[in-house]
């Protein structure tokens, strides 16, 4: 298939390992992945903070990049993204009346998937050691994003996908399914509020005993690792992709608890 990566603001300025990663295993899959210029952020923070005017343009320019390039499905190693772009987009062309971008908007959304959803779906991945050549040694808890559960209702894909990576334990994390307390511009606008459900979340990763917490959405991650790291808490953040990249072979390494490293290579 010809995938379009839909890289999102916050991997593409922050943690491009990610979406290098999301490259890495859709062609070791055999697929071919090309990028959309003209792509750029998707309007959520616009619409959750409910400046839908505002959203109209950038919801716009996101259909515009995605109609102008030749592909089979788009993916985003984001799930709050893939929501919005399914969810909130036809929605805010619809409030600005606007019933061609609305109906572009749906075109869109329906060829655009969460990179689990896109693995597990599409793509008949079921075991990634033998699929994938995945390979981690550690100990890893699990969270999952409220719009991944939520909106595009992810289920058990991504820890299915966990569970599926030679020599990786996956342990349960304790009220899983709470929201980590970041939710973009919430966590700036209800800051001591968002503090409180970051410091119940890191303390269930923390009683694991996990060395790495994985998620699908960097955003949360970014949330959750910036508050184990405040409390040098050795326990390292890393997305869904880089695990299921990651081989025997040239590792990177992550920090972990008590001095130790966490390997992962992305080619």
């Amino acid at each position: 298939m010809k995938i379009a990566l839909f890289a999102t603001c916050i991997v593409d300025g922050m943690y491009p390992r990610a979406a290098q990663a999301t490259v890495e295993v859709l062609e070791r899959l055999g697929h071919e992945v090309v990028f959309p210029k003209a792509q750029a952020c998707c309007g959520q923070m616009h619409v959750n903070s409910g400046y839908f005017k505002e959203a109209v343009p950038v919801v716009a320019n996101h259909v515009r990049a995605f109609e102008a390039e030749n592909y089979d499905v788009a993916v985003a190693p984001s799930g709050s993204c893939v929501a919005s772009v399914k969810h909130q987009h036809p929605m805010v062309a619809r409030q600005a009346g606007d019933a061609g971008l609305e109906e572009r908007a749906v075109a869109v959304g329906k060829k655009t998937y969460e990179l689990s959803e896109l693995l597990v779906d599409v793509l008949g991945v079921t075991d990634p050691a033998e699929q994938l050549g995945s390979y981690f040694p550690h100990t890893v808890t699990y969270h999952p994003s409220c719009h991944g559960m939520r909106l595009l209702k992810l289920g058990d894909r991504q820890a299915g996908l966990l569970r599926g990576v030679k020599g990786l334990e996956l342990v349960d994390l304790p009220e899983a399914d709470q929201c980590c307390g970041f939710g973009g511009t919430f966590s700036v606008k209800n800051a001591d509020v968002s503090s409180a459900m970051l410091a119940d979340k890191t303390a269930n990763i923390r009683s694991t005993g996990a060395s790495v917490c994985a998620g699908g959405d960097y955003s949360c991650l970014m949330h959750i690792g910036g508050g184990l790291s405040r409390q040098d808490a050795g326990v390292a953040t890393l997305h869904l992709a880089e695990i299921l990249a990651s081989t025997e072979a040239e590792p990177v390494t992550v920090p972990g608890p008590a001095g130790q490293t966490v390997k992962v290579v992305v080619k």
